[in-house]
């Protein structure tokens, strides 16, 4: 059996700041191992008995194209990745990942999975897919219901109904999708028992899902379809009309679709509930990380340059400064280049309101890290001040960056390691290690990286304005030029 591995990457992660933010959210970060999570879930399909994993499709937003692209290409799994222009939720996502997946008459199952969860127990998760998948193939709507040991109160839950079928593995029909409850009616789920978080998860036929978004939102339908039919192939990027995709009306799987299923309405596939009790995690702030990461006899998950003194239950993530702790207990406490977080632990599902302090302030530090991956690699703004900023940059082997000019700034290039190839004008040459060029305002100029190492340079700008909106692009190999 083939199965098409389908990630929806669309979330922003905002309650994991500093570490996620709005340009690189937590779906890209290794926040457990050295793979993102991103990673983690593509590689968690390999091994599924008696199924075959085609190459992961990843449905994401155009903002972290390259990025995902990078760390596909990473693990030696390059897919398809199907860009949205502008957000419109999981229905309109799956819709277009459905699609995709038919585009050649195929018709596979699909493993729907959200790009920013973590499962610790793989083999599990594997079984549970392995039946899903078969109950899928046989036309089922299939989801997972996350065995739950605490009243929680930020997950949905589904309430299970009579057994399907034989009743293999647990399977049992949906009987109803329930909100976000509150701590004594979540409490009551637990007691009455038949009732299981909301993984997000589904597996079913690319053909049921269309039918089934047809019959109950035929306007999403309509939408996709119409902005697929006039979109285009570009490399592993799967692009659909903007203007078209934009009239799409916003709405989850869950909403759209499953709550009908549910329901029972006519001419409905069935809808199948499977338990999964494999260490699930939507690691939707910081204290479910805390919840997942390997702890010391105090309960502490300390990562990075951290001291502790008599602290309990606390989280500290530094990614370069030293964080010293005494004394304190259910903290979290998290550094970063550019900002630092301290919460206690009850209190981390409002770190998103800090965000929306951030971006209403219109600050970089919601958006951006200090250091900023770009498709031809990175940089990181080390200093600035009136009128200059300095930045270390790394071209990978290859790589390129526009041509381009700025009308407000000069800049000069030192090579501290590689070969520079510079355009400046009409004139193109080699700056080697400890060697500089400078570059006027004005001039029309380009770097690339001709070698087979990483290029490393300092880069310090002077002018009146440096922000990164002052470019002018005339030429892209990553298609950014206007």
């Amino acid at each position: 059996m083939l199965i098409q591995p389908v990630i929806l990457s669309g979330g922003s992660g905002t309650r994991l700041w500093p570490l996620s933010r709005e340009k690189y959210p937590k779906q890209l970060l290794p926040l457990i191992g050295a793979d993102s999570l991103l990673q983690a879930t593509v590689r968690r399909v390999e091994g599924v008995t008696g199924v075959v994993a085609a190459p992961p499709m990843v449905v994401s937003n155009e903002e972290y194209r390259f990025v995902i692209a990078e760390q596909l290409r990473l693990m030696g799994k390059p897919g398809t990745i199907v860009l949205e222009p502008t957000g419109r939720n999981t229905a309109p996502a799956l819709t277009l990942a459905a699609l995709a997946a038919s585009r050649d008459g195929a018709d596979p199952v699909l493993l729907v999975m959200p790009a920013d969860h973590v499962i610790v127990d793989t083999q599990a998760f594997q079984g549970a897919v392995e039946q899903g998948a078969r109950l899928a193939e046989a036309g089922a709507v299939v989801t997972f219901g996350i065995t739950p040991d605490t009243p929680e109160t930020g997950y949905g839950y589904i309430q299970s109904g009579a057994a399907f079928g034989d009743g293999a593995g647990g399977a049992r029909r949906i009987a109803r999708f329930v909100e976000k409850p509150d701590r004594a009616t979540a409490q009551g789920y637990l007691d009455a028992g038949g009732y299981a978080w909301n993984s997000g998860l589904f597996v079913l036929k690319a053909s049921v899902w269309l039918a089934a978004i047809r019959a109950c939102r035929p306007d999403i339908l309509q939408a996709c379809q119409s902005a697929w039919d006039k979109g285009s192939a570009d490399g592993e990027f799967m692009r659909v009309d903007k203007a078209l995709f934009a009239a799409c009306p916003s709405d989850s799987i869950d909403y759209a679709v499953m709550e009908r299923i549910a329901s029972g309405a006519d001419g409905l596939p069935a809808g199948v509930v499977l338990p999964l009790s494999a260490g699930w995690s939507d690691v939707g702030a910081w204290d479910a990380l805390w919840q997942v990461l390997p702890k010391d006899e105090q309960g502490n998950v300390a990562q990075g340059d951290v001291l502790l003194h008599e602290c309990h239950d606390t989280l500290a993530l530094s990614e370069g400064r030293l964080i010293a702790c005494v004394g304190v207990d259910n903290l979290v406490v998290v550094e970063t280049a550019d900002a630092i977080l301290v919460a206690h632990k009850d209190k981390t599902q409002d770190v998103k309101k800090i965000v929306d302090t951030l971006k209403r302030e219109k600050r970089s530090e919601g958006q951006l890290h200090r250091k900023v991956f770009r498709p031809w690699g990175w940089y990181d703004s080390v200093d600035n001040g009136a009128r200059f900023q300095v930045k270390r940059i790394v071209v990978k082997p290859g790589g390129q960056l526009s041509l381009q000019m700025h009308h407000h700034r000069a800049e000069h290039w030192i090579v501290v390691s590689g070969t520079a190839k510079v355009t400046r004008d009409k004139e193109t040459y080699l700056v080697s290690e400890n060697e500089s060029t400078y570059i006027p305002l004005g001039a029309t100029h380009r770097l690339e990286n001709p070698g087979r190492l990483p290029l490393e340079m300092i880069e310090v700008q002077s002018g009146s304005y440096l922000g990164e909106d002052d470019i002018v692009r005339f030429e892209d190999v990553y298609g950014r030029s206007a």
